[in-house]
């Protein structure tokens, strides 16, 4: 399954950079994120929590950023299960940020993803549906805290 999105954050694109980047402000912004913990600066854990249906499902998993050229491109592996193993996914991901000429930021991003199981068993169009509203709250999530956090910031700037 492969979803594709883009959005535009009105914030400068290294403000994005490092919004993306750190952990703990990405966590509040994931869809069902229970967590993520920093193993290192290429690897991470996430608890994340998904119903699809009458399922609900605790994903363990592990993402590994594999390539990165900072401020434009991320690429990065997830990949993990249910604590029951009843499902696995795996992911190949692209985030990548272009500068705007107002000085805001466009986000694409891009999953490639397998998801094998009892959730694997729901149709595409269902899971289809379910992995483009968990993008789109992502998106205004990410764009609610950047925007809020730099207009914060000028208001500090100016006081």
């Amino acid at each position: 399954m492969k979803v594709e999105k883009t959005f535009t954050v009105n914030a400068p694109q290294q403000v994005v950079w490092e919004f993306v980047k750190d952990p703990s402000l990405m966590a509040p912004c994931i869809p069902g994120c229970k967590g993520i913990t920093t193993i290192d600066e290429k690897n991470f854990k996430a608890l994340i929590g998904i119903k699809v249906g009458p399922i609900t499902a605790k994903f363990n998993l592990q993402v590994e950023i594999i390539e990165e050229t900072p401020p434009t491109e991320i690429i990065s592996k997830t990949r993990g299960q249910e604590g029951t193993r009843a499902s696995t996914v795996t992911a190949d991901n692209i985030v990548r940020l272009k500068s705007n000429d107002d000085g805001s930021t466009e986000v694409y991003c891009q999953s490639e993803s397998s998801i094998v199981g009892r959730l694997g068993k729901y149709g595409a169009g269902m899971m289809m549906k379910k992995a483009d509203a968990i993008w789109e709250k992502l998106a205004q999530n990410i764009r609610k805290e950047i925007e809020e956090a730099e207009i914060n910031a000028k208001s500090t700037e100016v006081s």
